[in-house]
Parts: C-alpha cells; structure tokens; sequence
C-alpha cells in the first residue's frame, strides 16, 4: 500500500508561496513601467499605468483571496462544521435532480457575484 506522506517541509514551504507571489507582484510593479517606457518612448504616461492597474487589481484579488480563505478557515473552526471530505461524501449521496440544482444555484450567485463586481467598476 502506498501512503502519501507529507514532511514539515512540504507544509512550510506551501505557506510561502502565497507570500513569494505577493512580493514578485510587488517588485514587478516599478520594472513594468520602465519596461514599457523603455520599449516605446513616444507612449503618454497613461498608457503604461493602465497595465499597473491591471497588476494592482491582481495583488488586491490574491489579498481579498487569501483574506476570504482565512475567514472560512476560522468560521468553519468556530462553528464545529464537519470535514470537507464528508460534506463531499454527503453531497454524493444527493439524487441527481438535488446535485443539479446545487450547481445551477452556484453558477448563478457567481453570475450575481461578477455583474456586482462590474457594476462596481463602472
């Protein structure tokens, strides 16, 4: 029988990555303006900024990410919910009918949740 084994290595190193990919986010934010400015000189200065927008709404969605992940983590903790792997298991065990309903009902609250998120944008 083969068991899958997980060192403290293992552990250690999946929490740094989160951190490793905020950082590399951080240090590309200055380089990615000299980069365009350097690959066009003739561009306004508004142009390269759009790209820095679209790196700044990366970072804030890891942290609202990363911030959501927590949150659940420690409700879930709070409340004595059972494991994942058994709500899996019970979800299994829906008729059909049930299992197709459940995925109709997240497909459209994260429908609402992406219209919510355009909305605010615009």
């Amino acid at each position: 029988m083969n068991i899958l084994k997980i060192t403290k290595d293992d552990v250690s190193r999946r929490n740094y990555m989160p951190y490793l990919l905020f950082g590399l986010c951080l240090l590309l934010w200055p380089l990615l303006q000299r980069v365009i400015m350097n690959w066009d000189p003739m561009m306004g200065v508004i142009d390269p900024n759009i790209w820095l927008l679209i790196l700044i709404s990366l970072i804030c969605f890891l942290i609202v990410t990363g911030l959501c992940w927590w949150l659940l983590q420690s409700f879930w903790m709070a409340l004595g919910l059972p494991l994942l792997t058994e709500m899996v298991l019970s979800f299994k065990k829906l008729a059909l009918w049930q299992q197709l309903g459940f995925y109709w009902a997240s497909f459209a609250l994260l429908l609402l949740a992406a219209v919510g998120v355009l909305t605010a944008i615009v």
